[in-house]
Formats: structure tokens, sequence, C-alpha cells
């Protein structure tokens, strides 16, 4: 059975391979560094949403528990759980390119209030850097499947509500935006 890694358990993936990193790390200041990282992100996290995640997580046989001798539980990425951890890097993500064409627009609107204008900032330079289209201020388009990417962004700035993914079959101005992309 496969399961599908949520953006919300992408995050704490990462925040287990921080574990890792951390215990890697030679110097003090590096070892700061990650520490400081992880306790930023585990902030952003609703608990609830942790919890459903956790136990998806064990159903996926990412991570594995351990029965510690004091009674508590640590949960280790397992070995699955490490390549993927590891595939989700904010700056090495990328949006594969199908070798055909399913005829789709993607489209990520976005209202985010002027207070979150750094994660607005930062959302507008990954759409970009990912490869879509800037189809007004706030709406970007591309005419391949990105969800998984667009979703893990989005958590890790913390914009749910703010942002919005449509597929559409038309768009008025697609001759343009197929010479841009480079489609038949």
């Amino acid at each position: 059975m496969t399961y599908r890694v949520g953006a919300v358990q992408k995050k704490l993936l990462i925040l287990l391979a921080g574990g890792a990193s951390l215990l890697l790390s030679r110097t003090p200041k590096k070892q700061f560094k990650v520490l400081s990282a992880m306790q930023r992100e585990w902030k952003k996290v609703n608990h609830q949403t942790l919890q459903r995640a956790i136990r998806s997580l064990y159903e996926s046989k990412l991570i594995e528990s351990k029965d510690n001798p004091d009674g508590s539980i640590t949960m280790i990425l397992s070995d699955q759980g490490k390549k993927k951890a590891l595939t989700y890097d904010l700056n090495e993500i990328n949006i594969p390119r199908p070798a055909q064409w399913d005829r789709k627009w993607r489209l990520v609107l976005f209202d985010i209030p002027e207070r979150f204008k750094k994660e607005r900032e930062a959302l507008r330079f990954h759409l970009k850097r990912l490869g879509l289209h800037q189809f007004q201020k706030s709406a970007f388009v591309v005419p391949f499947e990105c969800k998984d990417a667009l979703d893990f962004i989005i958590e890790f700035y913390n914009l749910r509500p703010h942002v919005r993914y449509l597929v559409v079959n038309t768009l008025d101005n697609e001759l343009h935006l197929k010479s841009i992309f480079r489609l038949r």
C-alpha cells in the first residue's frame, strides 16, 4: 500500500532529520543553527494536525518508535523516512516536467495579508524559482502538476489559509502561455 506524504508530514520528517544532523554537527555554532531552525519550524506546527501526521507516518512506515526504560517513546526515521526527508529540501524542490502535457493548467492564487509580507515575498520567490509564470501580481500559472511542492512550501511558511490551487482546462491567453512553456 502506498501512502501519500502530506506537507505537515514532510515538515515532521525534516524536523526528525534535523535531529540526526544535530548529532552529526561537529561545532557548537552549527548545532545552534540546526536547533534554531528546528525550533522555528516546531512553533509553526498545529498540534492536532501533528498527531494525525505522526499516526499516518507510523502507518506508512516512515518513522519507527522505540520504547525507553523511563516510559517515554523516541521517534526515529526509518530508512525509507530518511530518504523521503532528504527529498524535500526547500531550496532543492522542483517540478518534474512530464513527457506529455495533460492539457491542464495549474493556477496558484494567493491573498496574503500585509503582516505576512516576508512570507508572501518568499512564496513569490519560490514560485518563480520553480518555473511558474506570474499571471498577475498574486496569481501564478504552470502547465505541470505541482501540488506536492506547493503544499510543502505553503506548510513551511504556514500560509494555508491564504493560498488556493486550481486546475483548469483552458485560459484565455493559452497560446501565449504555451509559447512561454514551449508546449504544443
